[in-house]
């Protein structure tokens, strides 16, 4: 058997039988942010050791470069119990690199709410959280009723992010198009994770969209950093309801922030 698949079992088969003891905390590697805010929300964040180039905050903490190209040196550097990662990275080439006594635990959670649930309770029993199964399972009871309270009535929904670089829409294979199947929308993007809205595609802008799915309602996820959103927003045929993108974007807790949001927004 491979070395590398040797290491993902071994790390996997820690993280279903033997939880770490809340009251030590592993040197963590994060090489996601939105793995890092679940960390935050566990009450493990003090654990972390480095994080990725993409993190914002956390100056004084050593960067370990990217999803796809890790920087396996400077992860090794600081000698990490657990290093967290998420579906774009190689398991392989993490393996191959770091020493045999690290733990590597790879997650997504992006296909769907239960997926993000399934991600939450990995991370808590790799990083040995302190009541992190009853964190969960509050999480899954607060999201659920939150997302019955918008009482979307079967609305025909265009999801989109319109608001950084190209814009694009969820489908209902995508945690968000599946956070808003639950909030009682119909999300009308036939593709199962996103599309992206550009010159050359099928769909190559938002009102080509518009007019191929004929949603009832545009909801826009804008980042707060963005200096701009695309302007074929303000020349939609129907409602368009704009939402603080950072509440969706990353699977985990914020999605509550956003379910309250929606709700107050879609009245």
């Amino acid at each position: 058997m491979n070395p590398w698949i040797c290491r993902v079992c071994a790390a996997v088969l820690f993280v279903l039988s033997v939880p770490a003891m809340a009251a030590e905390c592993p040197r963590i590697v994060s090489q996601s942010p939105y793995l890092t805010r679940v960390l935050d929300w566990l009450g493990r964040g003090d654990c972390v050791v480095g994080v990725s180039r993409y993190e914002r905050g956390r100056e004084a903490l050593p960067r370990t470069g990217g999803v796809r190209d890790p920087d396996t040196l400077a992860i090794d550097a600081l000698e990490p119990d657990l290093v967290l990662i998420s579906r774009g990275s190689d398991a392989r080439l993490l393996a191959a690199d770091l020493a045999p006594s690290t733990r590597i635990v790879q997650v997504d959670g992006f296909e769907s709410m239960a997926a993000t649930e399934s991600m939450l309770r990995t991370v808590a029993q790799a990083s040995g959280a302190a009541e992190g199964s009853a964190r969960v399972d509050a999480f899954a009871r607060d999201w659920r009723t939150a997302a019955r309270k918008v009482e979307g009535e079967s609305l025909r929904a265009l999801v989109l992010s319109a608001c950084s670089g190209e814009p694009y829409s969820f489908g209902r294979g995508h945690v968000v198009g599946d956070l808003f199947s639950h909030a009682g929308f119909e999300v009308v993007e036939t593709l199962p994770r996103i599309r992206h809205l550009r010159a050359g595609e099928e769909l190559p802008d938002i009102l080509s969209a518009v007019a191929r799915f004929q949603p009832d309602v545009v909801i826009s996820l804008n980042r707060t950093t963005a200096e701009h959103c695309n302007a074929q927003l303000g020349m939609l045929p129907v409602r368009l309801v704009m939402l603080t993108g950072e509440h969706f974007f990353q699977p985990g807790p914020d999605m509550l922030q956003g379910l309250a949001e929606l709700a107050e927004r879609i009245k």
